[in-house]
């Protein structure tokens, strides 16, 4: 199977912890490329998704974005830090004795006061295990998306690659009778320049004529080129690269095709060439 670089995934996962939301989206990109936005106290996971990630795919700019919120009820209930109450206590009756203050302490105030107030603090090994655990299922789905976008990417680089193959089907087919209407054509011209030339003579400028307009090499390695493609998509993985060079390999025919063409059926089959492996071309420029 082959896979397209550009893909989405979002995984919603519950626990008594609260509920968190991991999305992975990526696009196409040289290398392997990962970026996080997680909250500030799932930081520490950082390096863990990333070589999970490395793990699993070779090629893409990938985004990857946990959103999460706590239930309030898996707090546990409130507790008094004691000792710093009386502490922040004793500390305003100072302060108010020295300014000649006797009004009431408000015990909101004190409440307020950072630490007085505490609650028991989660599990959080067990929280990062359900997050990671869904981090992995989201991966999973990214990958299949990613597997569906590659299968219809195939599809039409097969459709262009069938259609390559009708084109030198056609040009394999038209050289002779492309060839003789050129012999007839340089014969015709002989004569009405008045120029005779002897029979050896005449076949030398044929055979000459003959081997820079003979196509057959190309046509030969163009067959050779999509049998090739053909076996890289079915081998599958990290294949874009391979296809990549492919392309460079079949514009390389067509140049050569083109620059030999003696009709306009043969330049006509050329161009068809060129706009087939540039549309091959955008579609592998998605695959990992």
């Amino acid at each position: 199977m082959i896979y397209s670089m550009t893909a989405y995934a979002r995984k919603e996962v519950k626990g008594d912890w609260g509920t968190a939301v991991w999305e992975i989206r990526s696009v196409n990109q040289r290398y392997l490329e990962t970026y996080f936005r997680l909250p500030e106290q799932f930081r520490g996971l950082e390096p863990i998704l990333r070589d999970r990630f490395r793990k699993r795919l070779a090629r893409g700019k990938v985004e990857c974005h946990l959103r999460f919120e706590a239930n309030p009820a898996a707090q546990g209930d409130l507790t008094i830090n004691e000792t710093l109450a009386k502490q922040v206590i004793n500390a305003a009756k100072q302060v108010m004795a020295l300014t000649g203050d006797d009004s009431r302490i408000n015990p909101f105030q004190v409440m307020q006061w950072s630490g007085v107030m505490e609650t028991p603090e989660q599990d959080m090994d067990s929280v990062n295990k359900d997050l990671l655990a869904g981090f992995d299922e989201a991966v999973n789905e990214f990958i299949d998306a990613r597997g569906r976008e590659g299968d219809n990417m195939k599809a039409l680089i097969e459709q262009r690659l069938n259609a390559i193959t009708d084109e030198v089907v056609k040009v394999r087919a038209r050289m002779p009778e492309i060839l003789v209407w050129q012999r007839e054509r340089l014969m015709s011209k002989f004569e009405d320049a008045k120029v005779d030339l002897d029979g050896s003579r005449v076949e030398q400028e044929l055979i000459l004529l003959a081997q820079k307009s003979d196509v057959a090499e190309e046509l030969d390695r163009l067959d050779s080129h999509v049998k090739e493609t053909l076996v890289v998509m079915k081998k599958g993985g990290a294949c874009g690269r391979k296809l990549d060079f492919m392309m460079q390999e079949f514009n390389r025919e067509s140049n050569t095709l083109a620059s030999k063409s003696i009709s306009t059926d043969i330049t006509a089959s050329g161009v068809e060439l060129k706009v087939l492996i540039e549309q091959m071309r955008e579609q592998i420029q998605n695959i990992e």
